[in-house]
């Protein structure tokens, strides 16, 4: 018998709370939101440790997730995952983080590698064991000289680098849209810029 297919999982990762909703760190949460407008999606409701939002997205089950955690520990919604039968994390998972390596309109789709100092990826790792599980990252800029990153990330993007976001979460969607149908390696050819 076959194991039962998993919906698949668009995990955006970000901080809770009003202060930080239009934070550079929280670019997946906007992606988030258009996710499930999109998609038709509805409200994201409280599920333990994570907002979900459930529905399908180009013809198959999928949901997308903001943990209700704070950044560093966005890995604790993943505990347990391993004993989800049917879930195959290759497959059925994509984490959304922000990158300050990436220029603000620029993302990369990459089905693994290091956290690159992102303290919510270096969470996911810890619980999966490994670096190799698929994600998109979203370009928010580099930390200017004499700023620290914490700071930096924790800042509201100009009303420039804000546009340029948003045009590409407005590409993203789609791009999500190739993944969840066609994989990783399709999103990496069609989207990355």
């Amino acid at each position: 018998m076959a194991a039962e297919r998993q919906p698949k999982t668009v995990l955006c990762l970000g901080n809770p709370g009003s202060e930080y909703a239009m934070t550079r760190h929280n670019v997946a949460w906007w992606l988030a939101d258009r996710l499930a407008e999109r998609y038709d999606l509805g409200r994201f409701r409280q599920r333990g440790l994570g907002g979900v939002a459930r529905g399908s997205i180009e013809r198959v089950d999928s949901q997308v997730v903001k943990p209700l955690t704070y950044m560093n520990r966005s890995g604790r919604l993943l505990e347990g995952l391993d004993e989800v039968t049917g879930f195959d994390m290759n497959r059925d998972l994509l984490v959304v983080v922000d990158d300050v390596a990436l220029e603000p309109g620029r993302s990369r789709f990459r089905p693994g590698g290091s956290a690159g100092g992102h303290n919510g990826l270096k969470s996911i790792q810890a619980v999966l064991g490994t670096t190799e599980y698929p994600r998109l990252r979203i370009g928010v800029g580099s930390v200017p000289p004499g700023h620290e990153q914490v700071d930096w990330v924790l800042s509201t993007p100009s009303r420039e680098d804000r546009g340029l976001i948003l045009e590409r979460i407005d590409v993203l969607v789609e791009c999500v849209g190739v993944w969840v149908v066609e994989g990783i390696e399709a999103a990496m050819n069609r989207c990355n810029n």
